[in-house]
């Protein structure tokens, strides 16, 4: 399987970071990978057919938000927190914080 196209630390970009967070099926993935790390490409609990989540992958990887490590016929999925820590602090904290405080209140009212 082809190594598959991420871009290095320096080439990570704050809007495409910013734009593949926005949508709450991505923002949904990376917070399943912070909470239980590394998964499988298909083991994502989201509401989206397959492909759609290919696309929503595909978006985090080029963003350089997630790294995508091919095993056999498998790929796994993990964050890349170093580097995005180091080019960006606490930014992806805040966005996630943000994100499970509006989980909570969503499932409040």
């Amino acid at each position: 399987m082809p190594n598959l196209d991420e871009p290095s630390p320096q080439a990570i970009d704050l809007a495409a970071v910013l734009h593949a967070l926005s949508d709450p099926t991505r923002l949904a993935v990376v917070r399943q990978i912070q909470s239980s790390g590394e998964r499988l490409c298909g083991a994502f609990e989201v509401e989206v057919a397959k492909s759609t989540l290919s696309q929503h992958l595909r978006v985090l990887r080029e963003a350089g938000i997630t790294r995508t490590r091919c095993r056999g016929n498998q790929r796994w999925v993990s964050l890349r927190r170093d580097d995005l820590d180091l080019l960006f602090p606490g930014l992806l904290d805040v966005v996630l914080s943000a994100a499970d405080r509006r989980t909570r209140s969503d499932v409040a009212v």
